[in-house]
Parts: C-alpha cells; structure tokens; sequence
C-alpha cells in the first residue's frame, strides 16, 4: 500500500466516507454562505472552514478533539482580525 493510500484509509477511519463527509461540508456551506451577508474574504473562508470541520464531526468521529479545537482556532482568527 502506498504512502498515499496509507493517509486515505486513516482519514476515512476518523472522518468517515469522504462522498458522505463532502456531502454533508457543501450542504452547510450553501446554508451558510447563500445569503446576502456582507462578507470579508477570511470571514467567508473561516466559516467555510468551520463547516468543513463540522462535516467532519458529524460525517466521522464526534469525540476526536483536534476537530473542536480546529472549529475554535478558525472563530478565534476572525476575532483577531476584528479586533485590529
């Protein structure tokens, strides 16, 4: 097995089947981002991040802890930028 397919099959066991979890990521970016909100770029791509790690949580494992902390470090960027 190569390296590559080596990474694939640890993925697929923490995060599920990728066709499920990319279903699941596009579903919540649509909801998310199919509005009229006035948007700057790292707000879009933090919640587009966010969402593809929700999609992670629910498509995979729910009690892997790097996702969470992955969810906050995106929220706590915007607050960063918002700040300055």
């Amino acid at each position: 097995m190569s390296d590559i397919d080596n990474t694939l099959k640890e993925r697929g066991a923490r995060y599920g089947d990728f066709r499920s979890h990319a279903e699941i990521s596009q579903m919540l970016k649509s909801l998310v981002l199919d509005h009229d909100a006035q948007l700057a770029p790292y707000q879009a791509e933090a919640l587009e991040m966010i969402c593809h790690k929700l999609a992670r949580i629910v498509n995979g494992d729910p009690n892997y802890a790097d996702s969470w902390r992955d969810i906050a470090g995106y929220a706590q960027l915007v607050v960063r930028e918002l700040e300055r």
